[in-house]
C-alpha cells in the first residue's frame, strides 16, 4: 500500500514550526493555448449507498445516504478572472463528503506542512466562462484517500492543452478513507467510470475520447476501470500500485492485462531493489502487470531522481515530503530536482495523451525517441518504448482480427490464437450474438463462417448447430442445413421440431447456391 494515507495523517498533526522550513515548489512547464477554468460540482451516485441508515450516536441519518461525489472539472475558459491558490484547494476539502454541512475540521491545520506553498497561484479561474469547442476527456484518480486535488499542477496544465479534466477525492466504500482491499479499488473503479457517464453530459467533452491518469491507489482503479469500461481509450499510472500488488490484479478475477488492448503508461519512481520489493508478499502474489502488457503499447518512464510521494504537485510542496526525501532518495539527486522532475512527468503524459486521444503523429514520435533527444538532462530519466504485438486472446481482440482479416479466416485466426495462448477459448453466446447481428445486417456468409468457428469450439453444444443450421437454410444451402439439423438432433433428441424440419428440406428440391 502507498504512503500517502500516512502523508495525510501526518499532515494533521504537523506543527507551524514547519512553515518555516519547507521550499517553495514551482511547476516548470508553460501553459498551452488556453486558459483555464475550474468548477466544483457536488453531486451524487445514487446506485450506491454511503451512509447507513443510523448515525454514530444511533440515530437516524437525516441527510442524503447516496454516494457523494465532490467533482473537480478543469477546463479550457475564456481569459480572465482571479486564479486558484493553495490554499484554495485546501479549503475544498470542508465539503468533500458533507456539501450542505462543511466539516468542522479546522482545515488550516491540514495546510500547516506546505507553510508559504498555500499562498502559492497556480492557473485555475473558479467557474471561468467555458471556452467554445468539444476537447478529451481525462479522469484523474487520486491515490489512496487523497484529494482531487492533489495534482491540480498536471490537471490544469493538461487543460491548457485542451482537454478536460476531471476528478474526485479517493474514498472509501462506505467512509471518507480508503480501505487497501479490492473492494476498495472497486470503489474507485466505479467512481471513473461514473465521472465518465457524467462527462459525456457535459457540453464541452468529446466522450469518443477519454483517458485516465491515476497516481499510486489511482493507478491500480485506473486498470480496474479500463479492463471493465470500453470507453476508456488509454492508462497513465504515476507510480500505480498496479505494478507493486499484482496479487490484488489477480485476485480481483475479471482484470486481465494480457487481454488489453489500450496504450499505457507508467511512469515510475528510482528503481527499487528485489530485496525491498521481496519484502512485500503482494508483490509475488501474482504476475506482472507489466510484463503482461503486450497487446497495447507500454511506455515505461523511469524518474531516477524521484520517491513515490513526488509525483504529487502538492505533495511536492510538503515538509512532511521533503524531510523523507532525505532519507530514502538514491545517489546525490536533490529535492530541488523534483520541479524539474515533476515539470518532465507534465510533459511526457501531455505527449502521451496528444499521441493516443488527438492521435499526433509527432506525438508519438517523440515519445520513442531517447532522453537525450528530448534535451532531458542526463542521468534523469530512463525510458523504454514496446510496441504491441499478437492478438489479444479475448473476444474483442478475436473479433477485431476477424473484422480486418475476413471472416473467411476466422478459423485459422482462432486456431492461431489458440497456439500462442492454448487455454484460450471463445464464450458460446458471445459469438452466437456477433453472427446474428451479421445476418441482421445482410452479411449472411460471414455470419456462417463465425457459426463455424463456433461449432468448431463448442462441438457439443446443441445450440451451435442448431443456429448453423438455420443460417445455412436461409443461404439456400439445403444440404449443409440438413446436416447440421441431424447433428443438433444428437444433443436434442426429444426436440420434435428438428426431425419435422428435416424431412420437409430433406423433400425440397436443392438450390442452386
Amino acid at each position: 500500500m502507498n504512503r500517502c494515507l500516512l502523508l495525510l495523517l501526518l499532515s494533521l498533526t504537523s506543527t507551524a514550526a514547519l512553515c518555516g522550513q519547507v521550499p517553495v515548489f514551482h511547476f516548470t512547464e508553460k501553459p498551452g493555448p488556453y486558459s483555464v477554468g475550474l468548477k466544483v460540482v457536488h453531486q451524487y451516485d445514487y446506485s450506491r449507498i454511503f451512509r447507513e441508515s443510523v448515525d454514530d450516536l444511533g440515530k437516524p441519518y437525516e441527510g442524503e445516504r447516496a454516494r457523494p461525489l465532490q467533482t473537480l472539472i478543469w477546463y479550457p475558459a475564456e481569459p480572465g478572472g482571479k486564479s486558484m491558490t493553495v490554499g484554495d484547494y485546501v479549503r475544498l476539502v470542508a465539503t468533500e463528503t458533507n456539501f450542505d454541512k462543511p466539516n468542522s475540521l479546522d482545515v488550516l491545520r491540514e495546510s500547516l506542512s506546505l507553510g508559504p506553498n498555500t499562498k502559492s497561484t497556480l492557473w485555475a479561474v473558479r467557474d471561468a466562462p467555458q471556452k467554445s469547442g468539444r476537447f478529451p476527456i481525462v479522469i484523474y484518480a487520486p491515490s489512496f484517500s487523497s484529494w482531487a486535488w492533489e495534482n491540480a499542477d498536471l490537471c490544469e496544465y493538461l487543460a491548457s492543452h485542451g482537454y478536460v479534466v476531471i476528478a474526485s477525492p479517493s474514498l472509501g466504500p462506505t467512509t471518507r478513507q480508503m480501505v487497501a482491499t479490492i473492494t476498495g479499488a472497486n470503489a474507485h473503479a466505479r467512481d471513473i467510470s461514473f465521472l465518465i457517464g457524467y462527462a459525456a453530459s457535459l457540453p464541452n467533452t468529446e466522450v469518443s475520447k477519454v483517458a485516465v491518469v491515476g497516481f499510486s491507489w489511482g493507478g491500480l482503479a485506473n486498470l480496474f476501470a479500463a479492463a471493465r469500461d470500453d470507453r476508456i481509450g488509454a492508462l497513465v499510472a504515476l507510480d500505480g500500485t498496479l505494478r507493486y500488488q499484482p496479487g490484488l490484479v489477480k485476485q480481483v478475477g475479471d482484470v486481465h492485462p494480457e487481454q488489453m488492448t489500450i496504450p499505457l503508461m507508467y511512469i515510475a519512481k528510482q528503481d527499487d531493489t528485489l530485496e525491498r520489493l521481496a519484502l512485500d508478499p503482494e508483490f509475488a502474489a501474482g504476475p506482472s502487470v507489466l510484463n503482461q502488457w503486450t497487446h497495447g503499447d507500454l511506455i515505461t518512464v523511469h524518474m531516477l531522481a524521484f520517491i513515490h510521494e513526488q509525483m504529487s504537485s502538492m505533495f511536492q510542496r510538503s515538509q512532511i515530503v521533503w524531510d523523507r526525501f532525505s532519507k530514502e532518495q538514491n545517489a546525490d539527486y536533490a529535492f530541488e530536482d523534483g520541479a524539474l522532475g515533476y515539470g518532465l512527468i507534465a510533459r511526457y503524459t501531455l505527449v502521451f495523451l496528444d499521441a493516443y486521444l488527438k492521435h499526433d503523429l509527432k506525438a508519438l514520435e517523440y515519445l520513442k525517441i531517447t532522453p537525450a533527444d528530448k534535451e532531458i538532462p542526463k542521468h534523469f530519466v530512463v525510458e523504454t518504448f514496446r510496441a504491441a504485438s499478437g492478438v489479444a486472446p479475448s473476444f474483442v481482440g478475436f473479433r477485431d482480427e476477424v473484422l480486418k482479416q475476413g471472416a473467411d479466416h476466422a478459423s485459422d485466426i482462432y486456431l492461431k490464437m489458440r497456439q500462442e495462448t492454448p487455454d484460450f477459448q471463445l464464450d458460446e453466446a458471445a459469438l452466437a450474438s456477433w453472427a446474428a447481428s451479421l445476418a441482421t445486417n445482410g452479411r449472411l456468409s460471414e455470419a456462417i463462417d463465425i457459426l463455424k468457428v463456433n461449432a468448431q469450439m463448442h462441438p457439443e453444444s446443441g445450440g451451435v448447430y442448431y443456429s448453423l443450421a438455420l443460417a445455412y437454410e436461409k443461404a439456400g444451402q439445403i444440404p449443409l442445413a440438413i446436416e447440421n439439423y441431424k447433428t443438433c438432433l444428437k444433443y436434442w433428441p426429444t426436440n420434435p421440431d428438428l426431425g419435422d424440419r428435416i424431412k420437409m428440406l430433406s423433400a425440397t428440391k436443392p438450390s442452386a447456391n
